[in-house]
């Protein structure tokens, strides 16, 4: 059949009767409808991938600008109210925020109870964000020292505030006084070092202790051996504030020995020890106290160089930063050699 006769018999049809199926036209209208919609989504997508692609080819990204800050999301809010693990009740007084990219200190007025205070703070932000430095009422009494570099988990320093006040005002401030550099390689430059962006949430509370004491659990026993150093002695476990010095003798080896402490209990952070070595070569070191519940040991070794062969005797004074009624904590220092 040629071209020809093929048009012939299609006119001879369209001419005839139509067939009976009053609801064609409409079902035919229905199909091109959907089909529409089909090419219309089609090109949507089509539109949104090709701008992701677009976002994801690194020749087209835009330059990065020196003087542009990412973004950095705000902290959790700190708990109005919350307990301890041995009882202690905290009550929130007066909250604020830093954020460093905008400002760098912030302040709150906050009226004193006679009860206990302690700072509150949470981070966002980089690993390297300078912690807030606080002082009370123009920078006359401060904490024993700030937090963390940006803690991700609550953390609490205690506030001391002068007798006989009835409100103070507590400071917060991120500045940096001073630039640090690091070198890279013997002759390399000082490389500028330039704290990370953070927010920080910071609160002071009040804290009404137990009204009994609550001794902490039995500390883990010290490692044997810690990077190359084996155990010569260790004290007993002992409890703050009932103990508060001990002695232990170890010999020396006619080179260092090295001393570790371990604490447990919710004011665990906020003891010293003072250590003083008799026999050997070094004065008197204060140092703080390392906790170990799980994971690595949390080896803070202080050194000092002790005399070959005969013994030497460490005598530890143990102390704590701001008030610790009935909140006792559990302690014990070890003695190290080298060997």
């Amino acid at each position: 059949m040629s071209v020809q006769d093929l048009r012939d018999v299609l006119r001879e049809r369209a001419e005839g009767p139509t067939p009976a199926n009053p609801a064609r036209h409409e079902h035919i209208r229905r199909r091109v409808r959907r089909t529409r919609r089909r090419r219309g989504l089609t090109a949507a997508a089509a539109v949104v991938a090709a701008v992701t692609v677009f976002s994801l080819l690194p020749r087209y990204a835009a330059p990065p600008q020196e003087a542009a800050t990412p973004a950095v999301k705000a902290a959790r809010e700190l708990p109005e109210r919350f307990t301890a693990h041995d009882g202690t009740g905290y009550r929130r007084l007066a909250t604020a925020t830093v954020r460093t990219e905008k400002t760098t200190k912030a302040s709150v007025t906050i009226p004193v109870s006679g009860k206990p205070l302690d700072v509150a703070a949470l981070c966002e932000g980089g690993p390297g964000a300078n912690p807030p430095a606080i002082s009370v009422t123009g920078g006359d009494v401060a904490p024993f020292k700030s937090f963390s570099s940006c803690p991700k988990d609550m953390e609490l320093v205690p506030l001391v505030v002068p007798g006989g006040a009835g409100q103070v005002t507590v400071t917060f401030d991120t500045a940096t006084r001073g630039w640090g550099c690091v070198r890279k390689g013997k002759d390399g430059p000082c490389v500028t070092q330039r704290p990370d962006q953070a927010v920080w949430s910071l609160a002071v509370y009040e804290w009404t202790p137990p009204v009994r004491p609550v001794e902490p659990g039995p500390l883990k026993p010290f490692p044997k051996r810690l990077a190359g150093w084996g155990l010569a002695g260790a004290t007993r476990q002992l409890v703050w504030p009932q103990d508060r010095t001990f002695t232990v003798t170890a010999r020396g080896d006619g080179g260092r020995i090295g001393i570790e402490a371990l604490c447990a209990g919710d004011l665990a952070r906020r003891m010293w020890f003072t250590y003083l070595i008799k026999g050997g070569k070094g004065g008197e070191v204060t140092a703080t106290c390392g906790q170990w519940e799980s994971g690595p040991y949390p080896m803070a070794m202080n050194e000092f160089p002790v005399p070959a062969g005969k013994p030497v005797k460490v005598t530890v004074r143990a102390g704590i930063w701001g008030p610790d009624t009935n909140r006792p904590v559990r302690w014990s220092v070890a003695v190290y050699r080298k060997g």
